[in-house]
């Protein structure tokens, strides 16, 4: 799943090549009746909605909340999208055939026709001529439009761990509501800290040498810390190598990141520790039903 580096890295994207470009029509073929899909544009009436609701405004800017992209519009609506598990968000020009009800980049765009970007689910086309659309291989991707319901869920989430307000202080009295959790499902709670899931809470207690089945009550004051002050330099290292591509991920021009090549734990099961000075080997576990990749010999 796309954690805050990707979608940062996708909100810093759409923001480069669709801010002030104007809507003119919306595509999908989610199409279901199924009562939890009811508010998103998998219901067929909704996306109708949606799609009125949408068509001719100009898209103001994006920015993200958690794992959560917002594209706002100049009639001030708010489309949200959740790319949940596989899902990401691409631009580029595509040709709609038909006969097959289905999008595809025109030729040339090399990087838009990776085979992770061919499960193309809903297209904005814009004005100048280019779409924006959304890839997504299991078709989990959550489409809406901000409503007062999803508004009040994301004022619940936690702070950003990238905001000047995200202190040691706030860190560690969210962490330590949840004193009985695992170290690594308080860093994974979005009611706790915004943004992070199996990849960087993996990268984040590596570095800072705890191990992801310790109880947040057993922590020193030290211990927590060391992982606060991992969080943000983790994260923001991963915007800069442009996101973790280690499974669906690609960024708006359809190109993988790289921040999968610069992993000390995750998925590198039985390999060597790269930690300074260590050569102890990466194990895998799981911890409250998520797997954690760890270095028991550096990692305590």
């Amino acid at each position: 799943m796309p954690e805050l580096p990707e979608v940062q890295t996708t909100v810093d994207g759409i923001n480069i090549v669709a801010k002030n470009r104007i809507i003119l029509d919306t595509w999908t073929d989610f199409k279901s009746e199924a009562l939890m899909f009811s508010k998103t544009v998998k219901n067929p009436e909704y996306f109708e909605k949606f799609k009125k609701a949408i068509k001719g405004s100009k898209i103001v800017k994006a920015e993200r909340r958690a794992k959560n992209v917002l594209i706002h519009l100049s009639n001030k609506e708010t489309i949200l999208i959740h790319m949940k598990m596989t899902g990401h968000i691409m631009y580029g020009k595509y040709i709609y055939d038909k006969k097959k009800n289905s999008w595809a980049p025109e030729k040339g765009q090399l990087a838009l026709e990776d085979p992770y970007n061919r499960f193309v689910h809903l297209v904005f086309t814009l004005d100048n001529g280019y779409h924006l659309v959304l890839a997504d291989t299991r078709k989990f991707a959550k489409v809406i439009l901000l409503d007062d319901e999803t508004h009040r869920e994301i004022e619940l989430l936690g702070p950003e761990p990238l905001g000047d307000d995200f202190t040691l202080n706030v860190f560690s009295k969210n962490i330590n509501r949840w004193e009985n959790k695992y170290i690594k499902t308080a860093l994974m709670d979005p009611r706790l800290v915004a943004g992070i899931g199996n990849i960087y809470s993996d990268e984040i207690l590596h570095e800072a040498k705890v191990l992801p089945e310790r109880s947040v009550s057993s922590l020193s004051e030290s211990e927590m810390k060391n992982i606060y002050k991992n969080i943000k330099p983790l994260l923001l290292r991963g915007i800069d190598f442009g996101g973790d591509s280690m499974s669906d991920y690609r960024n708006i021009y359809g190109e993988k990141g790289r921040f999968q090549a610069k992993h000390k734990v995750y998925r590198r099961k039985g390999e060597t520790c790269i930690g300074r000075g260590c050569v102890g080997i990466v194990e895998r576990t799981i911890v409250n039903g998520r797997s954690a990749h760890f270095c028991r010999m550096c990692q305590k």
